[in-house]
């Protein structure tokens, strides 16, 4: 029964997509039943279940951690590729469809402001929106704009920023 429980409860956390704090506390107390319920079949020992519980938790929140990391990667990745090939001011359309869907689908544009770097070091500084789409429809996308640096690292452009705008992406590189 409480197994059941437990994996109802991830898939249906699962499904959330947008609500970051959701998720993650959803994951720890999701971790913390299917922990209850893997200790309640192994052992009557109290210390070795909390041991069990910690662990299942830990290993959620690590596993929540990576699909995140995952995610802003692949929205970096999608940022950096659209302005590789541009020219100073000059704009793109930029998208991704996530693999995992832990976050929604995600657009925007992207624009060069300027070109950085040396010999062998090409950079370019771009602004980038990311868009919402409204809530009412004909409205415009809500819009929230960032910088950052990509930089050509052989045939592809990458990301280049270790610490991207916290406001989107927080701690997670």
């Amino acid at each position: 029964m409480k197994r059941a429980l437990a994996v109802t409860a991830l898939a249906a956390l699962a499904t959330l997509s947008g609500c970051s704090s959701l998720l993650s506390e959803g994951t720890g107390a999701g971790a913390g039943i299917a922990g209850t319920a893997i200790a309640n079949k192994v052992t009557d020992n109290a210390t070795v279940a909390t041991g069990i519980g910690l662990g299942v938790q830990a290993g959620a929140k690590a596993a929540l951690a990576y699909a995140q990391r995952k995610t802003r990667g692949e929205e970096q990745d999608a940022v950096a590729r659209a302005a590789g090939p541009l020219a100073v001011g000059a704009v793109a359309h930029w998208s991704v469809k996530h693999q995992l869907p832990i976050e929604s689908d995600a657009q925007g544009q992207v624009s060069v402001s300027r070109l950085i770097g040396g010999v062998g070091l090409e950079c370019k500084e771009v602004v980038f929106s990311i868009d919402t789409p409204a809530d009412k429809a004909g409205a415009a996308p809500l819009r929230e704009f960032y910088v950052t640096t990509v930089c050509r690292d052989g045939d592809a452009w990458r990301w280049a920023n270790a610490e991207p705008a916290t406001a989107r992406w927080g701690s997670l590189q």
